[in-house]
């Protein structure tokens, strides 16, 4: 496996356990992120497994996929200016999750596990849960009360437990502890980095599929996996030299739960708890983001920023888009905002990762 360490007190991820963080309480993180080479690449694999030799887990060798990778890239214009459009709402489950999912699973699996917990507010708990099924691993899942009813019925459907927490995101992250605490393995996407390998792929497929670099990426921040896994990946293939450098990133929030861009703001790379308002973005209602932090120390180098998005934009950018033809969740929809609103700003060309289904979501108008 490749060398995984806390970032608080840089002991190495144990062989023996399977821990959602370090004794000390520090984020486990690649301490060496696994080196892109193309020589590594299998182009006789479908999707996202053609890159399984740089995921990092030698110890796996039945990797657990349903097809997952290998989205679209597709072109469109917003007032007037061409973008590109990641189509990870194209996955197996619906959204980018699935990247991610296949490889914590297999890890699991690798390692015997048979019963494991996650907590979500929605498509990483359907992900989690789909995974499972086609690995056979019982699975539960906490999510808040007011998760969309297609995620919860999608979780359902794959045969995992559902368990509905009233109250904000935060209170599923508090109730799966208490499983944790009686010995079960938490698979928690946000703290857990084995996924940060699957997502890194979005990049290598967009190089693949682009020829170039862009100019400007441009995603939606909640636990902030989906952006650092994007940033490992185009970190490794520039310092692998198969690209000249990597993409200006800009990173969104919803104003009713933007922790990263308050820090960001202040010029910060500590998380701090905001105010937790409602925003149908319900991919980014996140107080405490386990990622948000190593996203902030890289744009601390000019390689990035952070910008938050009102809610009447974000409603608005949502019908838009499904003017379109891109059906997407409300939490995609805040990509479209930001670049509605800065598109003249940013560097060409602009990539927009659409992150989840509009089948997903009940938001009606």
């Amino acid at each position: 496996m490749t060398k995984i360490a806390c970032q608080k007190c840089q002991t190495e991820y144990p062989d023996d356990r399977i821990p959602y963080k370090c004794e000390c309480g520090g984020l486990f993180d690649y301490a060496d992120f696994p080196a892109y080479s193309e020589n590594f690449v299998n182009h006789s694999s479908f999707g996202m497994m053609k890159y399984s030799k740089l995921f990092g887990l030698n110890e796996v060798s039945d990797w657990v996929t349903l097809g997952e990778g290998n989205t679209p890239l597709l072109q469109t214009s917003v007032n007037g200016s061409k973008i590109f459009c990641k189509m990870e709402s194209h996955n197996p489950t619906g959204s980018y999750k699935d990247r991610g999912s296949a490889v914590l699973v297999s890890f699991l699996k690798s390692r015997g596990v048979n019963f494991a917990v996650e907590d979500s507010s929605g498509n990483a708990g359907a992900s989690f849960a789909g995974y499972s099924a086609r690995a056979d691993l019982k699975a539960r899942v906490y999510v808040p009360e007011s998760a969309s009813g297609p995620k919860k019925l999608q979780i359902e459907r794959y045969g995992a437990e559902l368990v509905s927490v009233p109250g904000l995101r935060s209170e599923a992250a508090k109730a799966v502890l208490s499983a944790t605490q009686a010995g079960v393995v938490y698979a928690s996407h946000a703290w857990m980095p084995f996924g940060l390998t699957g997502i890194a792929t979005i990049a290598y497929e967009i190089v693949e599929q682009f020829g170039q670099v862009p100019g400007t990426l441009v995603a939606p921040v909640g636990h902030g996996g989906l952006l650092y896994g994007i940033m490992r990946g185009f970190e490794s293939m520039t310092k692998a030299g198969n690209i000249p450098q990597e993409p200006f990133y800009v990173g969104v929030q919803s104003n009713g739960c933007s922790p990263v861009t308050l820090a960001y703001s202040h010029q910060s790379t500590q998380i701090v708890d905001v105010p937790n308002y409602e925003t149908a973005a319900e991919g980014v209602k996140v107080a405490q983001p386990a990622r948000g932090s190593s996203i902030l120390e890289r744009m601390k180098a000019g390689k990035g920023k952070m910008i938050s998005i009102d809610e009447n934009s974000l409603l608005d950018a949502w019908r838009i888009s499904a003017s379109q033809g891109f059906y997407m969740e409300p939490t995609s929809a805040l990509v479209w905002a930001v670049i509605q609103q800065n598109i003249k700003d940013f560097k060409t060309p602009v990539v927009a990762i659409i992150t989840g289904s509009g089948y997903k979501s009940t938001i009606l108008s």
